[in-house]
């Protein structure tokens, strides 16, 4: 609040808008938010409004100031860019492939991010046909299809490669892509051929066809001598790697070979 509008008492300012927004548009600013106790400028532990990104733009709407408007042009630009999509869903693939080009992916490792992505939707949806709530439980599942063919969790491998609220497959190496698509596909072949319906029936399918990447990666590594699972990543370079690197190197030297490689020079 104090950086978009200058204002030498922010909580007042705050105060006052919420008072404003509420008489003139009817909005309840405060509704969007949560108190949590964090440190005061005095030292002590005092409740401050809190809120999630989405709603911290909500916010961000109601501030009559020269510095928000760059962000409100960017959220108008990207809700005409979410209508485009929601008209012609290609153009939501164009703009990730451009995302990735200037993140300065290869044309090779997109075309199979995007075949991957493909195949996780195939299996998600079988899912949900199939009495999978999207949400909690289709976490349990991707997580134990990824356990099972990684010999780490979700949480170990986006460790493994230092990284906090990031999407792990947009870290991943080509060769992490091809092993997480074959065990995602054979999981849901296999749920396909025995009809499996509910948690207890798709966690023995996701189980076998974890199993089956797992396979295919070991004799892989034992001809390579090289692991497939990696800490490497897409992060900046003057993004330093999470402190958490001496227990997830250890987590990779528990996988198959026992020495960890590095992964492919990043593209």
């Amino acid at each position: 609040m104090q950086v978009l509008t200058d204002s030498e008492n922010a909580r007042d300012y705050w105060f006052k808008m919420k008072q404003r927004v509420k008489a003139e548009d009817g909005a309840e600013l405060s509704a969007f938010c949560r108190q949590l106790k964090l440190p005061a400028a005095d030292g002590k532990q005092r409740e401050t409004d809190c809120a999630t990104a989405q709603s911290l733009l909500r916010i961000v709407q109601s501030i009559p100031s020269p510095k928000a408007e760059p962000i409100k042009l960017w959220l108008a630009k990207v809700g005409y860019e979410r209508m485009q999509e929601m008209a012609d869903p290609a153009q939501a693939l164009e703009r990730a492939r451009q995302t990735w080009q200037q993140q300065g992916r290869s044309d090779k490792w997109i075309q199979q991010r995007m075949t991957g992505q493909e195949t996780r939707n195939k299996l998600t949806d079988y899912w949900s046909e199939h009495g999978i709530e999207k949400g909690r439980e289709f976490a349990i599942l991707t997580n134990l299809i990824h356990q099972e063919w990684a010999g780490l969790s979700v949480a170990e491998h986006k460790e493994a490669k230092g990284l906090t609220s990031h999407n792990l497959r947009d870290h991943m190496s080509e060769a992490e892509l091809i092993f997480t698509a074959l065990a995602e596909l054979s999981t849901r072949q296999i749920a396909e051929r025995h009809n499996a319906t509910g948690m207890a029936e798709n966690k023995t399918a996701a189980q076998a066809g974890g199993r089956i990447a797992r396979q295919a990666r070991t004799q892989l590594e034992s001809q390579t001598g090289q692991s497939v699972v990696t800490g490497d990543n897409y992060l900046p370079p003057a993004a330093p790697k999470a402190a958490k690197a001496p227990k997830a190197a250890k987590a990779l030297k528990a996988i198959p070979p026992a020495q960890a490689s590095k992964a492919p020079k990043k593209p």
